[in-house]
């Protein structure tokens, strides 16, 4: 990676990790602080903090932020964009109040309409996922613990040392394992059920995981899973980090309904449906 990449990357996972700590200080806590926001989603106080917490570390490159936190960027000005920044400092909102731990802290950097480079922290669990579009997809599976998150960004081996703990994804695939799919746990549709119905008429044995937030992408990203047909509406911040990182794991992150490639920074930042799968 050139030096400007290596900070980029570094300054994001050193951001998602701090924004993971100010969310489970929430999550650990009595009020959630929780609102509605004007689709009738919920945002929580963590939402918030997280949102801050991100922008203010990664806005020093002069490189623009599209958050769900602040979506509301005309696209006269978004489409001048060939670098952006798109964050969702809290991935799974509906499962970080049902506090089932499936929520994620999501960076990508996007680059001429596709994510190149993508963070994705996990704060229950303590897990890192990253990647960039020059290097590959990578796992660290108790970050905190190893002690590399406490180099400030740009200090000497910080990315290195980072590297250093990493493992590189896909992993070997378990022996034995079925044929397995991702499902959300939120958001099942009649469709999805479909899918899984066709999937289990070409394999046979398929095994079927529901979870929350980003963590599904990841699981095909590690090799864990084999298929993640998101079949109901997704937007550009749930879905950039992930794809990222699938993409530079060796997955395909294709539209459902032509096989093409999602794009990024349109005007309506709303996803079509689509599948992350292993080749």
């Amino acid at each position: 990676m050139t030096d400007n990449r290596t900070l980029w990357l570094q300054t994001a996972i050193v951001s998602a990790v701090k924004a993971g700590q100010a969310i489970l200080e929430v999550y650990n806590s009595a009020d959630m602080g929780i609102e509605k926001k004007a689709d009738d989603s919920p945002l929580t106080l963590a939402d918030r903090r997280a949102h801050t917490i991100i922008k203010a570390d990664i806005s020093g490159f002069g490189i623009p932020v599209l958050s769900e936190e602040g979506r509301d960027i005309p696209f006269a000005e978004r489409k001048q964009w060939q670098r952006m920044w798109i964050v969702d400092p809290l991935d799974g909102t509906k499962e970080f109040i049902k506090r089932n731990g499936e929520f994620t802290v999501n960076i990508a950097l996007a680059e001429g309409g596709a994510p190149t480079m993508g963070v994705i922290y996990v704060p229950v669990t303590d897990a890192l996922y990253f990647a960039d579009r020059e290097q590959g997809a990578f796992k660290i599976d108790a970050f905190q613990q190893s002690g590399v998150g406490e180099r400030p960004p740009g200090g000497n081996g910080g990315m290195e040392s980072i590297m250093n703990d990493a493992v590189r994804m896909p992993l070997q695939r378990e022996k034995g394992r079925p044929f397995t799919i991702m499902g959300s746990r939120s958001h099942a549709t009649p469709e999805l059920d479909a899918y899984v119905e066709t999937m289990r008429q070409k394999h046979g044995q398929v095994a079927f995981i529901s979870s929350g937030s980003s963590l599904k992408i990841c699981l095909v990203a590690e090799g864990r899973a084999d298929i993640y047909p998101r079949l109901g509406p997704t937007m550009e911040w749930d879905t950039a980090a992930g794809q990222a990182i699938a993409v530079a794991s060796g997955a395909q992150v294709v539209r459902h309904d032509d096989g093409g490639a999602l794009a990024y920074n349109k005007e309506n930042l709303l996803n079509p449906w689509f599948i992350v799968k292993r080749p």
